[in-house]
């Protein structure tokens, strides 16, 4: 096999410790003998959720050479709470060790740029690969493949067992629910994402009725992954946003029957069909839904987008959004999202909660369109019979949070994942890493917090005078009166720690490293098989160079007088499997936003590079 540069790993380190290893701390040197992949992630990216069911294929499949350690490295400053990492890796069935790093020492350790990154590390303790993004998984396992091989014959290579030690299960009949709608007997349906059911619930909110589901991982007539959205449809059957099985099910809570209505199964990628008959087009983490102007929306987290489904024509499609994450308003077809997770119809506005960017938006009408809308094409972002239109009530981006009440321009949030529309026009916010409920009112654009002490609260459902919270860390439904005035706190802002990259004035380099793994080569069979798309917060940052292209190599100018700011970076690569013998080969789609937070300095780099996949970008 091909040479590859000898870069000794650094070691592990995280000031929180180890998960699932039994109390045990791991060093390299224990694992030495074992080809180790590192799984950079946080626990609020969608992306880094995807790769940890890309890699659970491979963990089971090579669970006797391959050791997978996560390293958690926090984005929010509620993810580097122990305990929330602790209750994450229960809530998204991580089964392997987790280095808890809430300082990132170990990120700049080797130099990890985003969410997620994966590092492949020989037996010998060398990093041999480093893959930026979604979509390697089939390109590790080669790796690991000729990993296995080349170290058995020299070897080095150790079999067995390796580190990961369950944890102890906790008896809850809820165990970190994630949305919930009240049934027109008064009762509630609760989706139990981590344990693949749901359940419902009598009418005081705790007696358990039935669970729906098996429990297990699947997507049959009796199974969920992950389920999330819930939403009661004309007729009284409930829609179901089944999360990590990518799809949208109907269940009948009076004959207890269970259908997919849409979704493949199979996770959406750059250039899949983003229309047409539902069961032929394939979603990408579908996290909540809402009946609005006769169509089920979508929240569509996986590629920062609301899609619908229409029920009548049995067809879905993207009715906002381009796959681009931030925050950018304007008509649906050029708006920008980042995971929205959240949903609530109300009268003429459809709010959202968009989690990455912090902020609460709303999609309505577009009343200056022109009135004679075709109707619904592709990616034409109307819904399907009018132009709509997508607007910002609370948020600035994806690096600015904190708890602060006020006037909405310069209040804060916190990676909120659910809203409820209430009786005055206002929207009650689960505002979930700052373990509040907030509101924000349109009426007089301020922003006030209805309660705290909250753990993780991640959708709310209104009764009458009161609402019931769905306390997801707390694995329970909690029932609030909506009190007459709100309760100020105090306020607090944050920006994301990471630290900026000092760049120099005028011309920037920017070059995104993609190599194709070993037996692919890029697909350039209908065109371009690369795609680069490059914006800046403030767009002031750049005075050349921003949009999209096909090198992944672009030279960009830096603005006088703005002195820092993020870049913004999207790179996918496509590539398919070299083997003339194969008439028709398998294809990869690779893909990455960055977020680079840059400091423009005398002396600071002319050149900036990120791995989307390879050794070195440096």
């Amino acid at each position: 096999m091909a040479s590859r540069a000898r870069v000794r790993a650094p070691e592990l380190i995280g000031k929180g410790g180890w998960l699932n290893t039994g109390g045990n701390d791991l060093t390299l040197s224990d694992l030495r003998g074992r080809i180790v992949v590192l799984d950079f992630w946080t626990f609020c990216c969608v992306n880094c959720l995807h790769v940890l069911d890309e890699l659970r294929e491979l963990e089971e499949r090579h669970r006797d050479t391959v050791v997978i350690i996560g390293v958690h490295s926090p984005k929010f400053v509620h993810e580097a709470d122990h305990q929330a990492v602790v209750d994450a890796v229960e809530r998204y069935g991580v089964e392997h060790p987790v280095l808890d790093d809430p300082e990132l020492v170990t990120w700049k350790q080797y130099a990890v740029r985003a969410w997620p990154t994966l590092v492949v590390i020989d037996p010998e303790g060398y990093v041999v690969a480093q893959h930026a993004g979604e979509g390697h998984a089939h390109a590790i396992g080669t790796l690991v493949e000729e990993l296995v091989a080349e170290h058995t014959a020299k070897g080095t290579l150790r079999r067995g067992d390796g580190p990961y030690v369950p944890p102890e299960p906790v008896a809850t009949d809820l165990r970190f629910p994630g949305k919930a709608v009240r049934l027109p007997a008064g009762t509630f349906l609760v989706s139990g994402t981590t344990r693949h059911q749901l359940v419902e619930l009598a009418a005081d909110g705790e007696r358990v009725l039935r669970r729906i589901g098996t429990g297990e991982r699947g997507l049959d007539a009796d199974s969920f992954n992950e389920p999330q959205g819930l939403a009661l449809l004309p007729g009284g059957k409930v829609a179901v946003a089944d999360t990590v099985n990518h799809a949208i099910r109907v269940f009948d809570p009076v004959s207890g029957t269970l259908e997919t209505v849409a979704g493949t199964g199979k996770q959406w990628w750059q250039g899949s069909p983003t229309s047409g008959p539902a069961r032929a087009v394939a979603l990408s983490s579908p996290w909540d839904i809402a009946w609005w102007q006769d169509r089920l929306w979508i929240a569509m987290a996986g590629v920062h987008q609301l899609w619908t489904y229409d029920p009548a024509s049995g067809t879905v499609a993207v009715a906002a959004g381009t796959t681009n994450e931030g925050l950018v308003d304007g008509p649906a077809a050029e708006a920008w999202f980042a995971q929205p997770s959240g949903l609530a119809a109300a009268g003429d506005r459809l709010w959202v909660a968009d989690s990455e960017t912090s902020a609460v938006r709303w999609v309505e009408r577009d009343t200056d369109a022109a009135g004679d809308a075709d109707g619904g094409g592709e990616g034409d972002g109307d819904g399907g019979d009018g132009g709509y239109v997508v607007r910002t009530a609370v948020g600035t981006g994806l690096f600015d949070f904190g708890h602060r009440d006020g006037a909405a321009g310069q209040a804060l949030l916190q990676h909120p994942l659910g809203v409820t529309a209430l009786p005055d026009g206002s929207v009650a916010i689960a505002d979930t890493y700052n373990h509040a409920l907030r509101r924000f009112d349109p009426a007089t654009g301020e922003v006030t917090t209805l309660a705290t002490d909250l753990r993780e609260p991640s959708a709310a459902v209104l009764v009458d005078d009161d609402i019931v919270v769905v306390e997801s860390a707390r694995h329970r439904l909690t029932r609030l009166r909506l009190p007459e005035e709100a309760v100020r706190v105090e306020s607090v802002a944050h920006r994301t720690q990471r630290a900026a990259t000092e760049v120099a004035p005028g011309a920037l380099r920017l070059d995104v490293v993609f190599q194709a793994p070993a037996g692919q080569k890029l697909d350039t069979r209908y065109g371009p098989s690369t795609r680069l798309l490059i914006s800046a917060t403030p767009p002031e940052l750049l005075a050349d160079g921003a949009g999209a292209g096909t090198d992944l190599a672009r030279d960009l100018v830096l603005a006088d007088g703005v002195t820092e700011g993020v870049l913004h970076v999207s790179a996918m690569a496509a590539s398919c499997d070299d083997d003339p013998a194969v008439e028709y080969p398998a294809c990869h789609v690779h893909q990455q936003d960055w977020g680079v937070p840059v400091r423009v300095v005398e002396g600071g780099v002319a050149r900036l590079g990120l791995v989307l996949a390879g050794l070195d970008a440096e």
